[in-house]
């Protein structure tokens, strides 16, 4: 009877066991897969929270068409971050996104305040919690398209070597409506340095001088950091580019009208004087400082497109191998040779269209005046005409900008 009474004993203690646990998974019954509360998970300690709840970016993960006032920002509510790397890819390349996470190590913001335009940006940030704990998460977005560019044309070309009265002149395909910004995108400099100002004339064309001609050696660059810069409502920059020139010789000219001569001063000394024929009577010259823009060996020069038309429509002229042409103005002025008028009018007499005409040959004569001075200029250089019975060039014609006071120059600003 002992025996049984213990086997029975036993048995009353293991279904006592057996209804323990049970009891226990009874009030388990709300437990949850991702071990909230009451859960198994619970009973061994808090579970880690979800990433996106420990590191906190802004823009939101896979936010597209972002414009570029939205801040990107990493944070985290507590801990602190351990790292941040982000990385732009734009015209197929991918480029660092430098910035800094903050003394108390809760926050990262970039360098740059503006995000850029048409790119991807891929965040991948580590952040430890208060219980050492840590987490890592990876985000990306891209950012707005804009449907308008618009870009600088630079005058003069990269790595060229200019005369001293050379303008740095950008020219917009686009109205520029934001004036500032556009002007503050532009850096130009030089070395050695020297106060450079800002003109501009309408709203597609900015210039840049110094109050006097440039000095003989002077490096000049143009730094344009448009890329993403807001021109005009809706209409952004396209281009971040560094272009450079070199300031050679100092070449002056001087045409006096009235004596029918100019006179060659090199590094202010006189090189020469020569005989020329400038505007006649009804078809004068402009007085003021003209820049050399644009030098051709030959080129083909029509009335018809500056204005001097017969009444059949056809120019007063057309004249297809015109030598030694150098152009002074936007509107047509050149200083070139001329083989066609006898060479008794050059130093006597005035016979031009506006233009200042040398003694050449026909196909351009190397020891002609025209040849001989054409082979000793750059462009930059300046010719500047006084005495002819016409007015004043306009300092937007051409590079005519010298021809303005410097306070005069200034005030063409945008920035105040």
């Amino acid at each position: 009877m002992r025996h049984v009474a213990g086997r029975a004993r036993r048995a009353r203690a293991a279904l006592a066991v057996v209804v323990t646990w049970a009891g226990m998974l009874t009030g388990a019954a709300g437990c949850t897969a991702d071990g909230g509360p009451g859960g198994i998970g619970g009973a061994f300690g808090a579970p880690a929270p979800a990433p996106e709840d420990v590191i906190r970016i802004a823009p939101a993960d896979g936010s597209r068409g972002v414009r570029p006032g939205e801040r990107l920002r990493v944070r985290v509510p507590g801990g602190r971050l351990e790292s941040v790397k982000v990385v732009r890819s734009q015209d197929a390349r991918d480029v660092p996104v430098p910035g800094r996470i903050s003394a108390d190590g809760r926050s990262w913001e970039p360098a740059a305040a503006r995000l850029a335009l048409a790119a991807r940006y891929t965040v991948d940030a580590v952040a430890v919690d208060a219980l050492g704990r840590r987490s890592a998460r990876h985000t990306t977005f891209t950012t707005y398209v804009p449907k308008e560019r618009f870009i600088g044309y630079v005058t003069p070309e990269d790595r060229a070597t200019v005369g001293t009265g050379m303008i740095v002149s950008l020219e917009f395909n686009r109205e520029i409506a934001r004036r500032a910004a556009v002007e503050r995108a532009v850096r130009v400099s030089a070395e050695p340095a020297v106060e450079i100002r800002p003109h501009w004339f309408g709203r597609s064309r900015l210039d840049f001088r110094p109050q006097h001609y440039w000095k003989p050696g002077t490096k000049v660059t143009v730094a344009l950091r448009l890329r993403d810069v807001e021109g005009a409502r809706g209409v952004y920059g396209l281009q971040n580019k560094t272009f450079s020139f070199t300031v050679g010789r100092s070449q002056v000219s001087l045409v006096d009208a009235a004596k029918h001569t100019m006179q060659v001063r090199r590094d202010g000394w006189l090189l020469a004087t020569v005989p020329i024929t400038a505007g006649a009577p009804k078809t004068t010259t402009y007085n003021g400082k003209m820049v050399v823009t644009e030098m051709l060996e030959l080129t083909r020069m029509d009335g018809a497109t500056v204005g001097f038309k017969k009444e059949n429509g056809k120019g007063e002229y057309d004249i297809p191998d015109v030598p030694h042409a150098m152009r002074l103005t936007d509107s047509g002025t050149f200083l070139h040779g001329n083989y066609w008028a006898p060479q008794t009018v050059f130093g006597r007499t005035n016979v031009s269209h506006g233009c200042v005409g040398l003694h050449d040959v026909k196909g351009g004569g190397a020891d002609t005046p025209a040849g001989w001075f054409f082979d000793r200029s750059l462009v930059g250089d300046i010719v500047e005409v006084v005495h002819s019975k016409d007015k004043k060039v306009a300092p937007d014609n051409g590079l005519g900008g010298w021809n303005m006071s410097w306070n005069a120059w200034k005030s063409g600003s945008a920035v105040k």
